[in-house]
């Protein structure tokens, strides 16, 4: 059974950088394909980005488009968002949640939820002055 952890989350100021973990136990990451999601208070959870199982396809949100950047390491059955140029509007608890497919994708789908299977618990992020 796959399990997802998160960690990295914290408080930083505007402007500045996180990068977040997505560790994964259980099994190996290399047929899943990856996504992050986030969920502000009071708001709906919503995609982030995603990356293929292959790692040759990304999909970011319009609004991280430019200062996230998602990236995996199979030998260490870890997926990275890297978040620079941080704004109070990212401020949200992050998610990582991941799809098995019996093949290597080249694709992934980014903010629906029902495509994903397993869930992480999620680590907060703060940002503000």
């Amino acid at each position: 059974q796959l399990q997802l952890v998160e960690s990295g989350g914290g408080l930083v100021q505007p402007g500045g950088s996180l990068r977040l973990s997505c560790a994964a136990s259980g099994v190996r990451l290399d047929y899943y394909v990856i996504g992050w999601f986030r969920q502000a208070p009071g708001k709906e959870r919503e995609g982030v980005s995603c990356i293929s199982s292959s790692g040759g396809r990304t999909n970011y949100a319009d609004s991280v488009k430019g200062r996230f950047t998602i990236s995996r390491d199979n030998a260490k059955n870890t997926v990275y968002l890297q978040m620079n140029n941080l704004k109070p509007g990212d401020t949200a608890l992050y998610y990582c949640a991941a799809s098995r497919f019996t093949t290597k994708q080249t694709t992934c789908v980014m903010g629906r939820e029902t495509y994903y299977t397993y869930w992480g618990q999620g680590t907060q992020v703060t940002v503000s002055s």
